[in-house]
């Protein structure tokens, strides 16, 4: 599982001060909604039925016992207690206040998760086999691989803003699961 170096903790750091300055001039009125939608995309933000969600990156679907447990604050504190795994192996939480999300991304940095290319048109959430590194007919493990694809194409100028979103699976085994 990768580890944030000091360049990814600045980085993501940096993003939701960003994000956070963005939501207060969405919230002010100072930028209407078709102009946020692109900044509220870049970090995972969907309006959907007027409301927002936030869906979080899970890489290769591994996560650690600090993140589940930031998981589940985040669902009791500003969800509806509960979030939707996706297919994608990421986590949704479709309640959240706008002027929560700040909040959310901060304390999802905190235990090194983000919600970068998680929606709009570009490379997304690389996903590896549910059983990469423990099945019986892996010839290789793929979350090395998959992890380098995902530093490869996170936030790549010429993938972030594609036609259509682009997603990418990786598996180990000669069969798909």
């Amino acid at each position: 599982m990768y580890r944030y170096d000091e360049f990814d903790h600045d980085f993501v750091q940096a993003r939701v001060a960003e994000f956070s300055d963005q939501v207060a001039r969405r919230l002010a009125g100072e930028i209407t909604e078709d102009q946020f939608r692109p900044l509220r995309l870049m970090n995972g933000v969907y309006l959907q039925l007027h409301a927002y969600m936030l869906r979080i990156a899970v890489p290769y679907g591994t996560l650690n016992s600090k993140q589940l447990r930031m998981l589940g604050h985040i669902a009791r504190k500003y969800d509806k207690g509960y979030g939707h795994f996706t297919t994608r192996q990421n986590i949704q939480f479709n309640w959240p206040a706008l002027s929560d999300i700040p909040a959310i991304l901060a304390d999802l940095a905190s235990v090194e998760m983000h919600a970068i290319q998680t929606s709009g048109n570009c490379i997304r959430n690389v996903t590896a086999d549910h059983f990469a590194g423990a099945a019986a007919d892996e010839v290789a493990d793929p979350r090395p691989y998959a992890e380098i694809l995902r530093q490869w194409s996170s936030v790549h100028p010429e993938f972030s803003f594609l036609p259509r979103k682009f997603k990418i699976a990786v598996t180990g085994a000669e069969r798909d699961r």
